[in-house]
């Protein structure tokens, strides 16, 4: 299993007010999409979500996203350490992800860039 990096996700009453000051701060522009009635806004690695409360609610759970080469092999690896994929692995705009609970109760989210 190959780490390639983290996103932190924030949760944002207001996309539209969030997105300059990141985009200032990392130095790049949004990609932004929709997913299951949530706004997101990609920058860096920033992932800002904006949309209803109870979508908020289980998207807060979500500790990080981390970024791995292959996440077939990342929930075998995970699986063989102890914890549990309790989403996943699904297609996603930019690959493919799951989530994961860790023996800690920590929760994250893979995602690849296959397709």
């Amino acid at each position: 299993m190959e780490i390639l990096g983290a996103t932190l996700r924030v949760c944002v009453d207001d996309l539209e007010t969030a997105v300059p000051f990141y985009e200032r701060l990392a130095g790049g522009r949004a990609l932004r999409f929709e997913r299951g009635g949530v706004s997101v806004a990609a920058i860096g690695c920033f992932l800002l979500m904006s949309g209803p409360e109870s979508e908020l609610e289980v998207l807060r759970k979500v500790a990080a996203t981390i970024a791995v080469k292959d996440v077939e092999e990342t929930g075998r690896v995970l699986t063989e350490l102890g914890a549990r994929v309790i989403a996943g692995p699904v297609a996603t705009p930019g690959g493919r992800n799951l989530i994961a609970l860790h023996p800690d109760g920590s929760v994250y989210e893979y995602a690849d860039r296959a397709g």
